[in-house]
Parts: structure tokens; C-alpha cells; sequence
């Protein structure tokens, strides 16, 4: 079931096209992350959603009904704000029980309400600390109690996680997501992190300069990549230029190769991707042979470079080599992946 539908959505600012003709449906329940680098529109599709943008052309809908001429206040959507925007002269209940107040609420209904959100965010028990008594990541949690105490169908998300450290920001990714299962609430989340994006989502929009490149899962956006720049921001990867003979049949680097992938044209020129973590290096000869250029150490792996004739290879393995090393770069068929060369 669609809950949030984006359609034909434009949107500029003076001669700057923010989003061009952007269309994709977001389901009830799902947590999408819109990723891409800085500037390529994802924060604006954000504010169109939450009501703080006006639309140029197109329509958003919620439940089948426009949100086109609803106020901000009176859509059942709420923001996350990556500086939170907390009150500093408020302690933490207040600040969660800000929005509650506005309302009118009984002070009873509003207690309740602001402590069951409190216990969902794991901050019972500080309630009266200040805001300025509180680490990054529970202010953090603080923004997301204050947006959930209103009970949205929609929670927006705008890199609630940039200002954390990165051992809380990887904490955080976990409970966001937990927190997201428990409480059954559409998460839409904008980074610009792949990490974040890999962990956390159930469908990925991957964005570049206003347009929607790719939508999928995050091992279909990852082993399936449609075009380089999703290739290569999603990741580190490999692509060399190829041609498919036939199906399942791929050449490359002049050599023939065995893969997963058909529906292409014979002898179309395409694209192939490897990860660096599918290719194992071996010292005996194979089809690929190349030489180590460089070797660093990443913590959990090594990463390798490696030179086959003028092309530079990127291999992470947990075996290190040692510059100057005459290795053969070996790889399974399914580790291969075709793309079309656009």
C-alpha cells in the first residue's frame, strides 16, 4: 500500500533546477533513505514533503489525498532536523511536550504522552535535565521523542546523525532503526553517508543533480548498480569497459568471462563492476595478472592496488602483499556485474 506518493515533482530557485520530474512511491511501515551527495535535491524533496517548500509542478500525496495546500502543522508528518532546533531555556520534558502544549491538550493526556516517548527513546528518568546536561546522542533522542510524541504517520529525517562522533553515529544507526520496527512509523531519511543508507533502509533513492538515478533494496543498490555514478558512490568499486558476446558471456580486459547477467544486445559495449572485496589474489597465473603498486592497512582489511597493464585494480583482502608482488586477480562469475555504458 502507497502511503506517500511523489509525482512529477519540479522544483527551482532562481536559475538552479533542484529536482527535475522526480516520481517514486514510499510504502507504510518502510524506512527509504534518500542518498546522494550535497546539492543533489534530496533536502529539498524533504522540506516539499514536510510542507516547509512550495511545489513548482507536480503533486505529493499522503493516502491519496494532496498535500499541496496543507500547512506543515496540519499534515501528519513530522521533522527531524539535523540541529535538532531544541530549546535550550526548556528541560527535556518541555521540550518534548512543546508541540503537545500548542495543542491544548489536557496536562494529564500530555504527560502521558511525553513520558511513553521518553521510555521508546530510552530517556526515562531524564526528563527534568537540562539540555545542555545532555551528551550529542541524547539530544538526539530528544528530537526524536519530541516528533514522535504527536504520533505521525510520517517521520522526515534530515541527517539527524552528521553532528555524532562515529562510534554514536554507528550506535545510532541501530536504534533508529529498531526504533523505527517498534513504533511502525514511515521513516524517510535523508544522508549523504552510504553506510547509513546500507544499514538502516529498507529501499534506497539514490539522487545526483535533481534526478532519482536508481530506487532499490540495499543488496540490490549495491551488487546491482544501473549507472557508474551509483557504482561508484555506493561503495568502492571496479568498472571496466566491455562488451557482452551473449548472454551469461561477457569480455573485458580481452579476455572471456562467465556471467550472471543477459537481455543485452550482442557485442553491446557495457560496463562491468567488481567490488574489490570479490576479486582474491593468487601468486599463480590466471587471465588477469598484474602487479601491487600500493598496500594499506584499513583495520579489517588491506586495501591493494594493483596494476594490470595501464589499468589500476582496488582489491581488499585480509592477506597483506607487498609492493612490487607479480600477483593474478582471480573472481567468480556472480561477482561480476554488467551495467550499460551510458
Amino acid at each position: 500500500m502507497h502511503l506517500i506518493d511523489i509525482k512529477n515533482v519540479k522544483k527551482g530557485f532562481n536559475d538552479t533546477l533542484a529536482l527535475d520530474d522526480v516520481s517514486f512511491y514510499v510504502r507504510e511501515n518502510e524506512f527509504v533513505t534518500l542518498l546522494g551527495p550535497s546539492g543533489c535535491g534530496k533536502t529539498t524533496l524533504l522540506r516539499l514533503i514536510g510542507g516547509f517548500e512550495d511545489l513548482d509542478e507536480g503533486a505529493i500525496e499522503l493516502n491519496g489525498h494532496s498535500l499541496v495546500d496543507i500547512p506543515p502543522y496540519d499534515r501528519a508528518i513530522n521533522t527531524v532536523f539535523q540541529q535538532y532546533a531544541l530549546f535550550p531555556h526548556l528541560n527535556v520534558f518541555n521540550n518534548v511536550a512543546f508541540g503537545l502544549k500548542m495543542k491544548k491538550l489536557p496536562k494529564d493526556v500530555i504527560e502521558d504522552k511525553v513520558m511513553r516517548s521518553l521510555a521508546q527513546v530510552r530517556l526515562k528518568g531524564l526528563e527534568n535535565r537540562r539540555i545542555d546536561q545532555l551528551s550529542g546522542g541524547q539530544k538526539q533522542r530528544v528530537a526524536m521523542a519530541r516528533a514522535i510524541v504527536n504520533e505521525p504517520k510520517v517521520l522526515l529525517l534530515d541527517e539527524p546523525l552528521a553532528a555524532l562522533d562515529l562510534k554514536l553515529r554507528q550506535e545510532m544507526q541501530y536504534e533508529l532503526k529498531d526504533l523505527q520496527r517498534r513504533l511502525g512509523i514511515t521513516f524517510i531519511y535523508v544522508t549523504h553517508d552510504q553506510e547509513e543508507a546500507l544499514t538502516m533502509s529498507d529501499t534506497i533513492v539514490v539522487m545526483n543533480e535533481g534526478k532519482i538515478l536508481q530506487i532499490g533494496t540495499p543488496v540490490d543498490i549495491y551488487n546491482e548498480p544501473e549507472t557508474k555514478f551509483v557504482a561508484f558512490f555506493i561503495g568502492e568499486s571496479n568498472i571496466i569497459p566491455g562488451k557482452m558476446l551473449a548472454d551469461y558471456q561477457v569480455e573485458f580486459e580481452d579476455h572471456q568471462y562467465v556471467c550472471v547477467d543477459h537481455g543485452f544486445r550482442k557485442n553491446q559495449k557495457v560496463n562491468v563492476v567488481i567490488r574489490p572485496e570479490d576479486i582474491t589474489l593468487k601468486k599463480t597465473k590466471g587471465q588477469l595478472n598484474g602487479i601491487v603498486d600500493a598496500v594499506t592497512f584499513k583495520g579489517v582489511h588491506y586495501e591493494i592496488i594493483v596494476y594490470v597493464g595501464k589499468r589500476e585494480y582496488i582489491i581488499h583482502s585480509i592477506y597483506p602483499k607487498v609492493k612490487g608482488d607479480k600477483v593474478s586477480l582471480h573472481f567468480d562469475p556472480e561477482a561480476i556485474h554488467v551495467m550499460k555504458d551510458v
